[in-house]
């Protein structure tokens, strides 16, 4: 498979700093925090085409799972249960700690239980914590709780843009000095942050797994650890410790503070201590004001409230424009962010159907009605005049099609701009099995495949791009949907040509199904990033754009040159008759029509507008309804839509995926041109068999 070429504007440096951590050997990252606070936006942002759902254990509420690549590292990623406090351990808060301390490997404390581990879930490396500007003093607390955990940690301080619409300023880089760790502006439901986010994340956990990384620890205030003492006697015995395999602090914590799961196993396990736990509580109750377990409660609130305080003075961040605000809005809102998306979609069907098409005339319809008048006969002549027309067949897609939208594209791009549609549409096309780069790619594919895949060569790699390239062929570019709207506009009316149109996404969504069986490889999470806004540049869009469209002139223009001249001269020596008569097994036996229309289909590869010329050739007529029936007329132009788009595709094609996938491609469409026309074809002929 070859390469993707670089360009400037979709080519991410990420430095090593150590050895790439992927497969067996990459990092488990558990996302945990409150439910609201945007833990669920995070994971789908990230995650891959198949995630894993299962429960803890059999029992709670389920987790999610997914592989996620990071640049080129990976994780795997777990988007734990909502958790409010460790303070009481009742129901799901047992489990999730469980996880979160063990993993799959539980102590001897915890092995009398009835549920045990199900699956294979080593314990998280680092955890990500998910907070909420708007309501940080609360998360503060269940952070400090986390930290007692002894593992590393990231925090993704979410809602930033409510916060900041509330005059809410919270200092990031003051919270992280006092917490002890990384802290990330996010607004997860835009995609705003999370490309840092999750590169924090990874430097992080290769810190860890270097030995460099320092998980953050928070101890309870002095008056509260004077009175802890015995119980950290307690929590500190070999035999304890080695029960438990709980960071000694943790556990301190909660037999102070819980009477139900860690205590209980200390009563169950080790009686003698549970009766030392109950006097030194009753000691440290003694010379409190309240019970030990409320201290500790309020003190942890108490310290959690300093910290906000500390952290959230006005001036520690600066506000975006407001323009920038409202372009985010229309661009990245979950509700109505689709209006920015559809917009953006509108730009470039105009670019298909209106730029393109006066360009188109402009130009390239000029050579044809330029060379029309000159019909050679000798075969020098004919070579000559076949070599004439591959080279304003490669115009007639160069000019008018390729380069416009190759030009918009890149300008959409460095802009920012195509970033958020992806962002918009990424969950849309997991159902595909694919992410939300390959929207516009798609969509230039309405205009002409072969920028399309010269687009799509620029956001996609490996399964991805071998999967989104071969659905682009079976969107109908301008040239199918001209004969769409001449022919079935003239014979099958408005309402025909529409559901002609309908069966394309009915068509890829199918097909798109079949594919993900043979790619079952699953398509890795990738964070989207969305940078920030920008002007493009003169030379860098023409930079870009070069290096994207460079290699047409040495792929494409011999392959339609050759098939040019080939088909030319198969003509001259008066193959046609042969050539309909091996085609007829397709044309007349399968899909019902005249023998005739061999040549015409098989021409079509050169150029589709070519094979409705020559069909009014080989019928003699302009007519079609004195000599094709309605059942024909619709499996023609089915059959067109989705049979070999042309021999520019293929030449992309065979650059981008080589030559086994490029036939596979050839193979596909006419198998499955074949069987949507016979489809669309047999209920037509019967209905009409009826009246």
């Amino acid at each position: 498979m070859n390469p993707t070429p670089s360009t400037a504007s979709s080519v991410t440096v990420h430095p090593l700093h150590g050895p790439i951590r992927r497969g067996s050997g990459r990092p488990r990252v558990a996302i945990v925090g409150r439910a609201g606070n945007g833990k669920a936006s995070i994971f789908r942002a990230a995650s891959s085409t198949a995630t894993r759902h299962e429960r803890l254990a059999g029992i709670g509420p389920a987790y999610e799972e997914c592989l996620v690549e990071v640049g080129v590292e990976q994780i795997s990623l777990v988007a734990l249960p909502d958790i409010d406090s460790f303070h009481q351990l009742g129901g799901d808060a047992a489990v999730v700690l469980k996880y979160l301390l063990w993993g799959d490997r539980w102590p001897a404390i915890a092995r009398h239980e009835s549920h045990q581990p199900e699956k294979a879930f080593p314990a998280p490396d680092v955890l990500l914590l998910v907070v909420d500007a708007t309501d940080l003093e609360r998360d503060l607390e269940l952070a400090l709780e986390l930290a007692q955990l002894g593992r590393p940690m990231v925090i993704a301080l979410n809602r930033m843009d409510e916060a900041r619409a509330k005059h809410r300023f919270i200092n990031a880089r003051a919270l992280a000095a006092r917490l002890g760790a990384p802290v990330v502006a996010t607004v997860a439901h835009m995609g705003i942050g999370l490309a840092d986010l999750f590169s924090v994340v990874v430097r992080v956990a290769r810190e860890t797994r270097a030995g460099t990384g320092v998980a953050p620890r928070h101890e309870p205030s002095p008056h509260i650890a004077a009175r802890l003492d015995a119980i950290a006697g307690i929590a500190s015995d070999a035999e304890v410790a080695a029960a438990f395999a709980v960071p000694e602090t943790l556990l301190t914590l909660q037999l102070a503070e819980n009477d139900d799961y860690f205590a209980e196993e200390l009563r169950a396990h080790f009686p003698d201590r549970h009766a030392r736990l109950l006097a030194a509580r009753a000691a440290a109750a003694e010379a409190l004001p309240r019970p030990l377990a409320e201290e500790i409660h309020a003190d942890r609130h108490h310290r959690a409230a300093l910290l906000h305080e500390a952290v959230t003075r006005p001036g520690g961040e600066a506000t975006p424009p407001r323009w920038q605000r409202w372009a985010d809005e229309l661009f990245l809102h979950p509700r109505w962010g689709f209006a920015g998306t559809l917009a953006v979609f509108a730009l470039v069907l105009f670019f298909v159907f209106e730029v393109s098409a006066f360009l188109d005339a402009l130009t390239v319809a000029r050579l044809i009605e330029w060379a029309e008048p000159w019909r050679p006969e000798s075969l020098a002549g004919i070579v000559a005049r076949a070599v004439l027309d591959g080279c304003i067949g490669l115009l007639g897609i160069v000019i008018p099609y390729m380069l416009p939208l190759l030009v918009l594209l890149v300008l959409l791009e460095e802009s920012g701009i195509m970033h958020r549609v992806a962002f918009v549409v990424d969950r849309g096309f997991h159902r595909l099995g694919l992410h939300g780069g390959v929207a516009l790619p798609f969509l230039m594919g309405l205009g002409c495949n072969v920028p399309a895949l010269a687009a799509t060569a620029a956001v996609t790699h490996g399964r991805d791009r071998a999967v989104a390239s071969l659905l682009i062929t079976f969107l109908p570019c301008s040239a199918r949907s001209a004969i769409l709207l001449a022919v079935g506009g003239k014979y099958l009316g408005g309402l025909g040509v529409f559901l002609l149109f309908m069966l394309t996404p009915v068509v890829v969504s199918l097909v798109g199904r079949f594919l993900k069986r043979r790619y079952p490889e699953t398509t890795p999470g990738m964070i989207l990033a969305i940078p920030d806004y920008a002007v493009p540049t003169a030379r860098s869009v023409l930079a870009n754009t070069w290096e994207r469209s460079r290699d047409i002139v040495s792929i494409v223009l011999p392959l339609l040159v050759a098939g040019s001249v080939l088909l030319a001269v198969l003509g001259h020596f008066g193959a046609d008759a042969w050539i309909n008569l091996a085609l007829t097994p397709v044309t007349a036996w399968w899909l019902g029509l005249p023998v005739a229309l061999g040549v015409p289909i098989l021409f079509g590869v050169l150029r589709k507008e070519l094979s409705l010329l020559m069909v009014f050739q080989a019928l003699g007529t302009q007519d079609l309804t004195g000599v094709l029936d309605t059942a024909q007329i619709v499996t023609f132009l089915v059959f067109l839509t989705f049979y070999v788009p042309c021999v520019s595709t293929f030449a992309m094609m065979l650059r981008l995926l080589g030559r086994r996938d490029a036939l596979y491609s050839v193979a596909l469409s006419v198998g499955v041109a074949l069987l949507v026309a016979a489809a669309a074809r047999w209920p037509i002929e019967w209905a009409a068999g009826l009246l």
